[in-house]
């Protein structure tokens, strides 16, 4: 791997995809068409997420020795001081982008979004379920952020606490998966704290009443049919695939598999919201 292309993997790319696609989401659901304001948004949004995915590696390096081996630190490809000098000039280069756009859009990245991503690198990710709280709610920030910079955080509401929803139940998955590398890390995550059984059991018993709140945006007539439509075909079928997945085999392999699924899925939420 070259260092180029550990560079770009170290950022995720399709995370930061997905992040200025909630953008442009955003901004459609509003009715927003300010294509300036839309363009520094987007590129905030994404130095945020890439900040936080190369700090997020770097704090992450000795569990990733076991849960993320191909990842450019554990496979060498990149060293930790680079990782942690990129997500520093990332931060910066987010709040510096955020001035511009207005002066609350500031406020929530510079006091709220830049330290909770670090907070909960440096020292919640190791805390049962708060770390997962945390996460989720970082993603629905981002649609009020989003909100904020069009003039109207009101009008994103709704799709924030999908995002929140939605994140809480995966994060809680990809612990279940990351169990081995979190456990020799000494991350005190809820599975590693519970174990794998009971974590399951806690997604299991999740699952059902996400896929219940999924349905009230349409339910309250916030949403219509294409909501509804996209949401059984993305969404709610996928869960009751990883329902019965873990039902079967409540396994570390049947989580890896099923973070997966729930990675795609946030396509189907972007979607589902957009047209609905």
């Amino acid at each position: 791997m070259t260092s180029l292309l550990a560079f770009f993997k170290l950022l995720r790319p399709l995370n930061l995809f997905l992040s200025v696609l909630s953008v442009l989401v955003s901004a459609s659901i509003l009715h927003y068409w300010n294509g300036a304001v839309i363009l520094k948004t987007a590129v905030t949004m994404a130095a945020l997420n890439a900040a936080a995915n190369a700090f997020n590696d770097y704090r992450d390096f000795e569990s990733d020795k076991i849960n993320r081996a191909d990842r450019p630190l554990p496979s060498g490809s990149l060293s930790r001081k680079s990782a942690l000098i990129i997500a520093i000039l990332l931060f910066l280069c987010g709040i510096i982008l955020s001035t511009f756009i207005n002066f609350p859009s500031f406020v929530i990245v510079t006091l709220i979004s830049t330290p909770l991503m670090m907070l909960y690198s440096i020292r919640l990710k190791g805390t049962p379920l708060i770390g997962n709280l945390v996460v989720a709610a970082i993603l629905g920030l981002a649609f009020l952020f989003a909100g904020t910079s069009f003039g109207n955080p009101q009008g994103l509401v709704v799709p924030a606490l999908l995002a929140f929803g939605f994140t809480f139940l995966r994060e809680i998955v990809k612990d279940i998966a990351d169990v081995d590398g979190d456990r020799a890390a000494h991350l005190n995550t809820f599975p590693v704290k519970f174990g794998v059984q009971l974590s399951v059991r806690l997604v299991l018993g999740l699952c059902p009443l996400a896929g219940l709140g999924f349905l009230i945006p349409f339910l309250m007539g916030i949403y219509g049919d294409a909501y509804l439509i996209i949401l059984i075909l993305g969404i709610e079928i996928p869960l009751l695939f990883i329902v019965s997945s873990l039902v079967k085999s409540p396994s570390i392999k049947t989580c890896k598999t099923s973070s997966k699924i729930f990675k795609v899925c946030i396509l189907s939420g972007l979607l589902a919201v957009y047209l609905g």
